[in-house]
């Protein structure tokens, strides 16, 4: 669950600068999900339930915000934002006005938010949003310090809050529906050391794989021994990525999956790589995704 509102926060500014401290990563940090902002629950429902097959997981509302999660075949979640109880907090509803639907934020749980609050302040960060709830407390980093995107850093309580019904209208499937793997997600960012800094050297992320493409940018893939794996992708160089990130500090570039039939995908149109994208523009998601069959 994430409270979308601190897009809208700006960090705290301080008139002293942290010498940089040789310190460890936080320990035990999971990659719990990625969430996009819709404009209604039900605007995931048809390519991510219904096409690619994730299942329900967990609903509720806030002030200012509904949201939904579905997991994937491999146990990684996507979670929905959508505008609810807007009287009470319009936050939502006014990032949905100016940015359109997309990508919001990605979640990492840790077993203690205290250490790792701390341990992100030494590493220079300053934190916005902290919420303390039994069942789940919180705090964020604001985009310009996290390469473009809200980063949630959580702790699950010990009075976990019990699991509403599936919501009504979820698509069903048939016993024989392949259900998609949410294998990584693509992350461009202009400063890859930067980056890595943050994801590998404060949150924890181990590196699994990396490389280069043809068009000179490099990648870094990481993951936090679970099914999230995060690919931090260089967008420096000449290209339609550095092109497409348009002088941000990161952009959330794609959700890559693998599934047995991405052809039958609505809006899915083969690569050059014979791989499957459904662009950005054509879907209620605002996000690009990727998909590789698995099919043998």
């Amino acid at each position: 669950m994430g409270d979308a509102k601190v897009i809208d926060q700006q960090p705290n500014e301080s008139d002293e600068s942290l010498p940089p401290l040789e310190l460890p990563p936080i320990e035990n940090v999971a990659f719990d999900h990625v969430a996009i902002a819709v404009e209604g629950i039900t605007d995931p429902w048809a390519l991510l339930a219904g096409a690619l097959g994730g299942r329900y997981v967990d609903r509720g509302i806030n002030p200012g915000f509904g949201w939904t999660q579905l997991r994937f075949a491999n146990g990684f979640v996507v979670e929905g934002l959508h505008p609810e109880q807007v009287e009470d907090d319009d936050f939502l509803q006014r990032f949905l006005a100016r940015s359109g639907a997309g990508p919001h934020h990605l979640t990492f749980t840790v077993p203690d938010l205290d250490l790792a609050i701390s341990r992100l302040q030494a590493a220079g960060f300053h934190l916005v949003g902290e919420h303390r709830d039994p069942a789940w407390s919180e705090v964020f980093l604001h985009p310009s310090e996290s390469h473009g995107i809200v980063i949630q850093v959580a702790q699950v309580g010990d009075e976990p809050l019990p699991t509403p019904p599936e919501p009504e209208g979820f698509p069903e499937l048939s016993y024989d529906h392949p259900v998609a793997s949410l294998g990584r997600v693509v992350h461009a960012v202009a400063d890859l050391k930067g980056a890595l800094s943050l994801f590998k050297n404060v949150l924890g992320g181990r590196v699994i794989s990396s490389g280069a493409a043809i068009d000179g940018n490099h990648w870094v893939e990481l993951t936090w021994g679970g099914a999230g794996h995060l690919r931090l992708l260089e967008a420096t160089h000449e290209g339609r990525v550095a092109d497409w990130i348009e002088g941000r500090t990161g952009r959330l570039r794609h959700l890559f999956f693998s599934f047995d039939e991405p052809g039958y995908v609505p809006g899915a149109k083969e690569d050059a790589r014979g791989r499957w994208v459904v662009e950005a523009e054509d879907n209620a998601l605002g996000t690009r995704l990727v998909i590789a069959s698995t099919a043998r």
